[in-house]
């Protein structure tokens, strides 16, 4: 059985009860949400992983995107981020490698995490061929099989791109049309076969191999903007739509899943977005690259994708994939991963404030902040603080004689009125 099947009957398995402890909930209300697909917890049934629970009423959680270019095949530079990304928060990994022995690199990762590991299967077919038009229908069914059996907890599928989003793209006014590397390798497989996307065609098939592993399916996001101008178009909508059918299928068989979305969003346009998800996916789990808010901050994406990761994970959606410093310019290094883990951690931390069933435990965690802070506590900030090694590095670099810190020194705000304070009680 599946675990949706399993929650459908009213069963609580280990996995279940494990992430209820974490996140502090009722374990009937995460078997209930799990029953109905608006939680998921990616487990294959042939990788043993720590479970993350992703959905309504979890904390966001955050995946980290590592993997070779074609340009730079260094394996072990690979497993050094993965490693990177799941110590500075990462709750789990995704493996987007396009060049050398991609069998190897994926089994190597996947031995390296003890996370929940995605992959996006056609990156696969597509290496398999001299070009990307060049793989068949089958090449593209049979490597997810392939990444199934191999252990993969879930898996990206752009079914959403099928011909009817093609049809509103043609007709939009689009500056970068589509920028999703999956997305792109299924049209232009589209347009040179002259055939409907066999992601969208054979979906039942798919949903067949992931019931057989308990695979997720992360229902890919193949037509998302790459630029502000692009947002909130007809082809993206479409897209939405199309990806809430799917979702209604795969609940059916009992196949969990989660929903993907953009990319380039204005900050006005980020609650539209999301809620619009939600709504034409029938509240299925939302997992976002970004959104990024602007298009002018190469170098510092990180900090863009986490503005709109906060904005968005107060709007409903509940995982953020990160960006590094090194978006849109070059394969990140383990400390661009580092970076995008923690910046995208305190997004995922800022959006847990407001949310149901998080808003409590998260902010008793910055009570004890504030509590350190006024008992000018320095190791109790640095133990409770998403980075500790950031903080202690800059004070210690900085020091001072007073057990303040060195920017006011004896002229500490909270020291100068505790003192006074104490003064008129006595």
């Amino acid at each position: 059985m599946t675990l949706m099947d399993e929650a459908k009957k009213g069963n609580i398995p280990p996995q279940i009860h494990k992430v209820a402890e974490k996140e502090g909930i009722d374990p009937e209300i995460v078997r209930k949400y799990v029953a109905e697909g608006l939680i998921t917890i990616p487990k294959n049934v042939r990788r043993d992983a720590s479970p993350k629970a992703i959905g309504k009423c979890m904390g966001v959680k955050v995946n980290a995107n590592v993997g070779t270019s074609r340009d730079f095949v260094d394996v072990e530079d690979e497993v050094e981020k993965a490693k990177t990304a799941v110590k500075y928060g990462a709750d789990s990994i995704m493996d987007l490698s396009t060049g050398g022995d991609l069998d190897s690199t994926r089994k190597l990762l996947m031995e390296t995490v003890d996370v929940p590991f995605g992959t996006v299967p056609i990156y696969q077919a597509a290496s398999s061929q001299k070009t990307v038009v060049d793989m068949t229908s089958d090449d593209i069914i049979n490597t997810v099989r392939k990444h199934a059996e191999d252990g993969v907890d879930f898996v990206t599928i752009h079914a959403g791109v099928n011909q009817n989003a093609l049809q509103r793209l043609r007709k939009g006014e689009r500056v970068m049309d589509v920028v999703s590397r999956g997305g792109s390798f299924t049209i232009a497989w589209m347009i040179h076969n002259e055939q409907e996307n066999p992601l969208y065609s054979e979906f039942d098939y798919l949903i067949e191999i992931a019931r057989e592993y308990d695979m997720t399916l992360s229902l890919g996001d193949g037509m998302r903007p790459g630029c502000i101008h692009d947002a909130s178009d007809n082809a993206k909508f479409m897209e939405f739509i199309t990806l809430g059918e799917l979702v209604k299928e795969a609940r059916k068989s009992n196949v969990q899943t989660f929903v993907e979305g953009p990319g380039h969003v204005a900050a006005d346009e980020v609650q539209l977005s999301v809620q619009s998800m939600k709504k034409l996916c029938h509240e299925a789990p939302l997992y976002l690259l970004g959104p990024l808010v602007t298009d002018i901050a190469p170098g510092y994406d990180h900090i863009t994708g986490a503005i709109g990761g906060t904005i968005a994970g107060m709007s409903g959606a509940d995982f953020l994939c990160m960006t590094t410093p090194a978006e849109h310019l070059a394969l990140p290094t383990a400390d661009d991963i580092r970076e995008g883990a923690i910046i995208t951690k305190i997004a995922a931390h800022a959006a847990d404030l407001t949310r149901q069933g998080q808003r409590e435990k998260a902010r008793k965690t910055d009570f004890q902040m504030a509590q350190a802070r006024r008992d000018l506590d320095w190791e109790k900030q640095f133990d409770i603080a998403i980075d500790s090694e950031k903080p202690a590095a800059i004070r210690q670099s900085r020091k001072t004689g007073s057990d303040a810190c060195s920017m006011c020194g004896e002229l500490c705000a909270l020291k100068i009125v505790q003192d006074a304070l104490k003064v008129n009680t006595k």
